[in-house]
């Protein structure tokens, strides 16, 4: 398997399952800030120009964090990442979703790009705020599901890497984390895989 990744992106969820699985896998850097995304050779890849892409031994491409997620939970049963039982199956799944979609995308997505999401750029800080604000409203849901809990599920899942990196993300934009979500980010940094990850990707 072959990780295309950017330092400190949400990729960094997948790459952490990676090594949390523990199989061989390569990495290749993706410099998003020099546009590589949108040309050749990624983007004949991934023609979404998009990270996280794991590129499978058969040669087939996987793209989209909750898919890859998934895909690697299932393929590698021994790794436990996601629970048996359905309904918590179903929960890890939903909590990995509202991460993804509506704190990474809505939220950070107006604050790190709030020019994708106003055509005036006298618009872009209302945007921002706009952003924090729904951010900040998903760390709370977060903290109540997080409530009584080490992980998002009982046992760490798919669901505490996307968790995980939104939380990561927070001090970029002057978020203060709600305590559980506090909590998850402190336990989740201080395992071994997460740690390997942050050296890998110049991040420790």
């Amino acid at each position: 398997m072959k990780l295309y990744y950017a330092p400190g992106a949400c990729s960094i969820g997948i790459h952490v399952l990676l090594e949390e699985i523990g199989k061989p896998y390569e990495t290749a850097a993706v410099n998003l800030r020099e546009g590589e995304q949108y040309k050749p050779p990624f983007a004949t890849v991934n023609p979404k120009s998009k990270v996280p892409t794991l590129a499978r031994d058969d040669g087939s491409v996987l793209t989209e964090f909750p898919a890859i997620a998934y895909w690697l939970a299932k393929s590698n049963p021994f790794a436990n990442l996601l629970p048996d039982d359905i309904d918590q199956q179903a929960h890890a799944l939903e909590l990995l979703d509202y991460a993804v979609a509506t704190i990474h995308m809505q939220g950070f997505g107006r604050q790190f790009r709030a020019a994708n999401f106003t055509p005036s750029a006298a618009d872009e800080e209302a945007v921002k705020t706009k952003g924090k604000e729904i951010a900040e409203k998903g760390f709370a849901l977060i903290d109540k599901a997080l409530e009584g809990k080490e992980y998002a599920v009982g046992k760490f899942s798919i669901a505490d890497a996307a968790i995980f990196y939104v939380e990561f993300w927070s001090k970029r934009v002057g978020i203060a984390l709600p305590a559980n979500c506090a909590a998850h980010l402190d336990r989740m940094m201080a395992r071994p895989a997460v740690q390997r990850v942050l050296k890998q990707e110049g991040l420790a």
